[in-house]
């Protein structure tokens, strides 16, 4: 991979750890304008730790109320969960937002990893296998619907789902259809579905060899293709911390429940500003274009204007 000329920086949260609407839209109008290209949420029904409260907000339902209260910044998830919604209702859904946000939507896609959640509110969890499989047919069927001309039908016959007839209604605004992002660090059929599918590649929250082991997969993969290779976005998510000195950044640390030394070991956006982007340097050579700083403290706006004023400058 070649290093990049400048990275791209977007804003991701955890709602399900705990965050109302009015807590999103606060980040997402701090982020807009403080320079961010992008808002993303997960796609979670359950907290991973803690009681979670006030409760889960839904990912599509949420965008679609940022889509009209904010202008210019992107919106998009990180990642729904292919186990959640059937593939039709999922692309209604999808071209819905992004008509209501006038072209602004991102589809981050997965196959679905966390048990629990699918226990707690009685959606099925087959095995890892079939998930892939289900994902493949989503994929399938969201572009076929999307791509199809309008005044035309479309049929599918798959596994898991089968269409007949279908209108192919609404289409989204962005043509042929709004970026698909596909990550993780499965080894031969997640760079296959994103050689196929994605005008992007993430993968989060891993250390710098596992990146650059990932991106030389699925960069082969997307030569398999026969894609060209600036055809794929690649990107990265770390926990983001930063300070104007050490105790501040032990304050946000424990406003998450974390340590500063845990978190430096882990993520090249924790630390003071100088030392982040000194750390940052070798993720960028590896090729990160994009980067999503996981805000975990959504009361802390901030965070969002400390990083957006300290840290870009040195990165642009």
């Amino acid at each position: 991979m070649e290093r990049v000329d400048a990275v791209d920086f977007r804003i991701f949260v955890e709602p399900q750890q705990g965050g109302t609407y009015g807590d999103q839209l606060a980040v997402a109008r701090t982020a807009e304008s403080a320079g961010y290209s992008a808002f993303f949420r997960s796609d979670h029904y359950l907290a991973m730790s803690g009681d979670g409260l006030p409760g889960p907000t839904d990912s599509w339902v949420t965008l679609a109320g940022l889509a009209r209260e904010t202008s210019t910044i992107r919106l998009g998830t990180m990642v729904t969960s292919a186990t959640f919604r059937h593939p039709g209702p999922l692309a209604i859904s999808v071209a819905q937002v992004d008509e209501m946000s006038g072209g602004r939507v991102e589809l981050g896609i997965g196959a679905g990893w966390f048990e629990a959640e699918h226990k707690a509110y009685a959606i099925p969890f087959p095995p890892l296998g079939r998930r892939f499989d289900r994902l493949t047919e989503q994929l399938e069927i969201l572009t076929g619907l999307w791509t199809t001309p309008a005044g035309e039908t479309f049929d599918y016959s798959g596994t898991d789902y089968t269409i007949t007839d279908s209108p192919a209604l609404p289409k989204p605004v962005q043509s042929p259809h709004p970026p698909i992002i596909i990550g993780g660090g499965g080894a031969k059929r997640t760079p296959a579905l994103a050689a196929r599918f994605a005008a992007e590649f993430n993968i989060p929250f891993v250390p710098l060899d596992t990146l650059t082991e990932q991106y030389a997969r699925v960069a082969a993969a997307v030569d398999k293709a026969g894609r060209a290779k600036e055809s794929l976005t690649y990107s990265a998510a770390f926990v983001l911390c930063v300070g104007r000195d050490d105790d501040e950044v032990a304050r946000r640390a424990a406003a998450i429940g974390r340590e500063p030394d845990e978190l430096r070991s882990n993520s090249p956006v924790v630390g003071t500003p100088g030392e982040i982007a000194d750390k940052l340097g070798p993720f960028l050579e590896a090729g990160v274009q994009r980067i999503y700083l996981q805000l975990l403290d959504m009361s802390d706006l901030d965070h969002v204007e400390f990083f957006a004023e300290h840290v870009l400058p040195q990165l642009r």
